[in-house]
């Protein structure tokens, strides 16, 4: 093989690429919508709704109001001294949202409370007033059982549930499994779309070559082995480039979220400059991400090339194959088909990443990428799983870009039909 060959194939590919108006937009897009769901997320987060509503109470116990009051009184508002046709009025007028009648028979007899309101509101009014109701009728029950107040205290009392990790080394580290979750998932998500879209960029552009008879002109001074190697390092270091600039935004960003959150932050009066550190606790939930570990991203990296690589090899079989993108959606299940499966397996890997599915699907080369990434960054994965699925994962390319080799030779100048399965088992025995 000539390498020089290879590596003009692979600047021409990325240089043509690299200057498009698609890669160009795309590439500048993304940030800007990581910016926009970040601005929109830490917007939300601080944003304070003035978006309130009453709820009149008809207290005939004249003993739940008062404990309502403390909760919020500016939502419950006592309407005990007005019938019940006047209290139905205001909510028509829509002084009022809704009220409720509280008596005895719902005290000692489980009778249900009925909330009666004008349908404003939403989830948010209809889980509060529940939630109010609930607390509130408790320790009315409470007090008439004439419970000793110790008793009471220890049944209010809420036991909160901490979680930390005992490493391999004896060592006890923060449980960040929900966040993790989310990220392995995210890298899953990203690999998957990555072998669709850069492997599609490969088989289109076969296809285009093929159709404007620009193969013939190339193969003329270059082998084919040689043009289908530089074509995949081409596009995939235009994925690198890609992903580079993506990846910088979105640190950049999370960098710079902080301090902005902290700008429109409405802070207590008496809060001094010099004070503003003790206010960190008070930021979103959705800046307060954990340290994401070298390894992972260097795993990440592995797979990310390692998945390409597999798919890349066969998209490009696929595309000298067919004689237009259309005619080649019919060889593309075999393609398909395991991309998302291991899709699907992540989402198992998530809720159990050493279940029997997870590791098994983790260690096929077709499911590696997506699987395995997703368990790394959830759980400690045994070191001999990642070797050896990396393994499997390179020979399993060497077999491929093999086959896809024998296909791609012959296929890039064939003309008419677009092949069938036959025609590729041909191909390959040639």
């Amino acid at each position: 093989m000539n390498w020089r060959q290879v590596f003009l194939v692979l600047k021409r590919e990325y240089m043509t690429r690299f200057k498009s108006k698609g890669f160009i937009w795309a590439t500048i897009l993304v940030p800007v919508g990581f910016i926009l769901m970040f601005g929109l997320g830490i917007a939300i987060a601080v944003w304070e709704s003035d978006v309130s509503f009453e709820i009149g109470i008809l207290d005939e116990t004249e003993n739940v109001y008062p404990s309502l009051a403390e909760i919020d009184d500016s939502r419950y508002l006592d309407v005990s001294g007005l019938s019940v046709d006047s209290v139905r009025a205001l909510v028509q007028s829509e002084d009022l949202t809704g009220y409720i009648v509280i008596t005895e028979d719902h005290i000692l007899d489980d009778k249900e409370l009925e909330l009666i309101y004008s349908g404003t509101g939403g989830i948010n009014l209809l889980s509060s007033v529940r939630s109010d109701l609930r607390d509130v009728i408790r320790r009315e029950r409470i007090r008439l059982a004439e419970v000793p107040e110790q008793v009471q205290q220890i049944f209010d009392s809420r036991i909160e549930v901490e979680s930390r990790r005992l490493t391999s080394e004896g060592e006890e580290t923060e449980d960040d499994t929900e966040f993790f979750s989310f990220i392995g998932m995210l890298m899953g998500v990203i690999i998957f779309a990555a072998i669709f879209g850069y492997g599609g960029y490969i088989m289109r552009g076969v296809i285009e070559e093929k159709t404007n008879r620009i193969i013939e002109v190339i193969t003329s001074s270059v082998k084919p082995i040689e043009l289908l190697t530089g074509k995949m390092a081409g596009v995939g270091a235009l994925a690198a480039t890609q992903l580079g600039i993506w990846t910088l935004s979105f640190f950049v960003l999370i960098s710079a979220a902080g301090p902005i959150a902290m700008m429109f932050m409405p802070q207590p009066d008496e809060l001094m400059n010099s004070e503003l550190t003790e206010a960190a606790p008070q930021l979103p939930g959705i800046l307060d991400i954990p340290e994401i570990g070298t390894s992972l991203i260097v795993y990440f990296v592995i797979f990310f090339i390692l998945g390409y690589l597999l798919y890349s090899s066969l998209f490009a079989a696929i595309g000298s194959a067919s004689d237009s993108e259309t005619d080649s959606q019919q060889l593309m299940l075999p393609i398909m088909a395991p991309i998302f499966i291991a899709y699907f397996i992540m989402f198992q890997a998530t809720t159990n990443p050493d279940g029997t599915l997870a590791v098994i699907g983790s260690l096929v080369p077709f499911f590696t990428p997506i699987v395995m990434i997703t368990r790394i960054a959830i759980t400690e994965v045994p070191f001999w799983q990642i070797g050896l699925a990396i393994f499997l994962m390179a020979i399993s390319f060497v077999g491929t870009m093999w086959l896809s080799a024998k296909i791609y030779r012959v296929g890039i100048l064939s003309y008419g039909n677009t092949a069938g399965f036959k025609d590729l088992f041909k191909w390959i025995r040639q």
